[in-house]
């Protein structure tokens, strides 16, 4: 009796172990990333990669004049950080899915919204942001995988491939680095920095006891560029506190409370702030 249960036990123990185990085998069309910066917008994209495997592609695996998801197990993803210029249309920032329409001469490449899809079953063209017709290119050396890659980078735009087969499709995409860039120009040479720039290094210096009158010089500034910023007055009431200037807060922190009631927004709380500050002064 003892010898049957251990040998049952021992059986369990192995019928448990093989229920846990799994058999990972390579994936035949295994899944990719390509990470591109493109101007100064950064474009991912994800998808699976297909091999010919000695088959017709174009025209028979993928047929011609029907949506494709551009790649195998789920439909490919593409992100971009910033607004671009796909293939000559506006798209935002954000994910998409790209779905394309091969043709013997003409390709139709879609950028859609639904970017959980396995294929084109729950495709709907009513979620497109993109569609660009382009022209194939017709390729001397076959390409075995299929392959998504970038080229012709040259500072603000550049190309993203659809490669396959002997074919490739070529999508430019352009940013707006350069008004980006003029937009930095701007900011940090003619106008210099922001006023939340000054106020956070204020802020910074009163939070770890750095040199206030420094701190004091910068809220100044924050508040000369922002002269309704309530929130920024009510921290300089404080710089001035810990300098030990007893009077210039409480005056600070009236006109700090002053503009806060007279925002047609709300006070965001600082009335009360200013209130329990000046209460905290005035028995000093």
């Amino acid at each position: 009796m003892i010898k049957f249960k251990h040998t049952l036990i021992a059986a369990l123990v192995l019928v448990g172990t093989a229920a846990q185990a799994q058999l990972i085998t390579p994936q035949p069309s295994p899944t990719a990333t390509i990470s591109q910066k493109v101007g100064l917008t950064d474009v991912n994209v994800t998808y699976s990669r297909p091999g010919a495997k000695g088959r017709t592609v174009f025209g028979d695996v993928v047929p011609f004049d029907k949506i494709w998801r551009t790649g195998a197990n789920k439909a490919t993803s593409v992100s971009f950080s910033t607004a671009v210029t796909f293939g000559g249309e506006e798209v935002k920032a954000g994910t998409y899915s790209i779905f394309t329409i091969p043709g013997e001469t003409e390709w139709i490449v879609i950028l859609n919204k639904n970017t959980e899809q396995s294929g084109t079953s729950d495709y709907e063209e009513a979620k497109d942001v993109a569609r660009v017709t382009i022209k194939p290119s017709v390729l001397k050396d076959q390409t075995e995988t299929f392959t998504i890659d970038f080229s012709h980078l040259d500072g603000a735009n550049g190309h993203m491939s659809l490669t396959w087969e002997n074919t490739k499709v070529t999508i430019l995409i352009e940013t707006a680095a350069d008004k980006m860039v003029e937009n930095q120009i701007k900011e940090l040479l003619v106008d210099g920095p922001s006023a939340g720039t000054y106020y956070n290094a204020a802020r910074f210096y009163l939070d770890n006891d750095k040199d206030l009158n420094q701190a004091l010089t910068w809220i100044n500034v924050a508040i000369e560029k922002s002269p309704n910023a309530f929130w920024y007055i009510h921290q300089k009431a404080n710089i001035q506190a810990k300098l030990g200037n007893v009077k210039d807060a409480i005056a600070t922190a009236e006109m700090s409370m002053k503009i806060a009631k007279e925002n047609e927004d709300g006070d965001y709380g600082y009335v009360a702030n200013n209130e329990k500050l000046i209460a905290e002064l005035k028995k000093k």
